[in-house]
């Protein structure tokens, strides 16, 4: 079993049991029993990039890699990891799709079959809308062993990246995480379950759909001046942040034009951002 030796495992745990390679977390097969000389399938949850916020049993999944699968947003630093292993983009952009979403299935079937220890790796979490129930259901169907590994889904990481809390008491009791597109690749538009006081709704995927999505909540009778705000490549050095209300966020990106990747944020939670961003815009306008 590989051990962690990264310099941040070294940072923060700086023990003989990282240094003697004892530092080990047991991976074990939960859906399906192994046939001999036949591999494994992990879902691997790569975070939105940052290599400091991928989990330690992620980290060692990588290294016991023969093959790591991977989106389109896992970032060079996590792929790096494993420098020996095969690597295969299986990514997706929008409206633009390296390979269909069955053909990914087939082939981490094939490759277990072969006796690898595969990885799918994927940005974020792999059962937060990255189709990792439908990937387990075709390689569990097979016979297959197959394993999820959690990461750190994007709305936890860029309410702590911008300072944004998805809960307080006296803001929102809730949260709710909202795809921008249904399986058929039409814009969501389910407007009413949005409506709710003292929540907050986390749209993934949905920038693209902004013009439809703003217009569909003011008719659905949603307030033009809840805030609202845009963030862009979160957790990474080129992170951006717009903040308006449901009524102006629209005219803010038609001027900031802010690219994806992007979540966006709706909720009085977003009302925090000035606030809780004060002393890092202070310090950075020295």
């Amino acid at each position: 079993m590989p051990s962690i030796s990264s310099p941040v495992s070294v940072e923060f745990f700086p023990h003989d049991s990282v240094k003697e390679n004892r530092f080990d977390l047991p991976i074990t097969p939960r859906h399906a029993k192994a046939v001999q000389n036949q591999g494994k399938v992990y879902l691997v949850g790569a975070g939105t990039g940052d290599p400091e916020l991928l989990t330690i049993k992620a980290y060692k999944a990588i290294l016991k890699a023969d093959v790591i699968c991977y989106d389109n947003l896992v970032s060079d630093e996590i792929l790096a990891i494993n420098p020996t292993a095969e690597k295969i983009y299986v990514g997706k952009k929008c409206a633009k799709h390296s390979m269909p979403q069955q053909d990914i299935n087939g082939l981490l079937v094939t490759l277990a079959k072969q006796g690898k220890i595969v990885i799918r790796l994927k940005s974020g979490d792999p059962f937060i809308f990255g189709r990792g129930g439908e990937e387990m259901q075709t390689v569990v169907s097979a016979g297959i062993a197959c394993e999820s590994i959690a990461g750190i889904t994007t709305a936890l990481a860029v309410a702590n990246s911008v300072n944004i809390p998805l809960t307080h008491r006296d803001y929102a009791q809730s949260v709710k995480f909202v795809t921008g597109f249904l399986k058929t690749d039409t814009p969501n538009e389910q407007f009413a379950e949005l409506l709710t006081d003292n929540q907050t709704v986390v749209f993934y995927m949905g920038l693209n759909t902004l013009p439809s999505l703003t217009q569909g909540l003011l008719q659905a009778g949603k307030s033009a001046d809840t805030p609202f705000a845009i963030i862009s490549n979160v957790s990474r050095d080129n992170e951006q942040v717009l903040v308006g209300t449901l009524s102006t966020i629209q005219a803010l990106q038609n001027d900031a034009k802010l690219p994806s990747p992007a979540v966006m944020i709706m909720g009085d939670v977003v009302s925090l951002y000035h606030q809780l961003n004060a002393p890092t815009l202070t310090y950075a306008a020295l």
